[in-house]
């Protein structure tokens, strides 16, 4: 039961469980979004409220194409609602963190002098002294 405790008190589960809740609060959002505005705006030129009820009938089958298009719609907003609100956001905030964090260097201390060599350096150009060379 310990195992289980410490599984569901782990920052990754309640994270999950955070965006899980958040994202279907936000579905429900941009769900009331297209059945109440955008699809009566949308629909005017066919002069139906809702696209729900358009249909095409070919030999007695009902194709029910106007609900199709009220999801691929609502996948179409709900998609540009998560860029917009999300991940532009948050490559944002990305780019400001990674522009606060200073460079990284080229150079180290020599481990006999201190001066700062480069990191490929084999030899120390102060003291002379053999340095093992670092990937840049």
């Amino acid at each position: 039961m310990k195992g289980f405790r410490d599984f569901l008190n782990q920052g990754n589960v309640v994270q999950l469980a955070v965006a899980f809740v958040i994202g279907g609060a936000f579905g429900a959002v941009v769900t009331a979004l297209v059945v109440d505005i955008v699809n009566p705006v949308i629909a005017i030129p066919f002069g139906k409220p809702n696209f729900d009820n358009l249909v095409l009938t070919i030999n007695g089958s009902n194709i029910k194409y106007g609900t199709f298009l009220t999801a691929v719609i609502a996948f179409l907003l709900i998609a540009a609602g998560v860029y917009f609100f999300f991940v532009v956001p948050y490559n944002r905030l990305q780019a400001r963190i990674r522009s606060a964090q200073p460079a990284e260097s080229n150079t180290r201390a020599c481990p006999e002098c201190l001066s700062m060599i480069p990191k490929a350096a084999r030899r120390c150009s102060a003291c002379t002294a053999a340095v093992e060379p670092q990937a840049a």
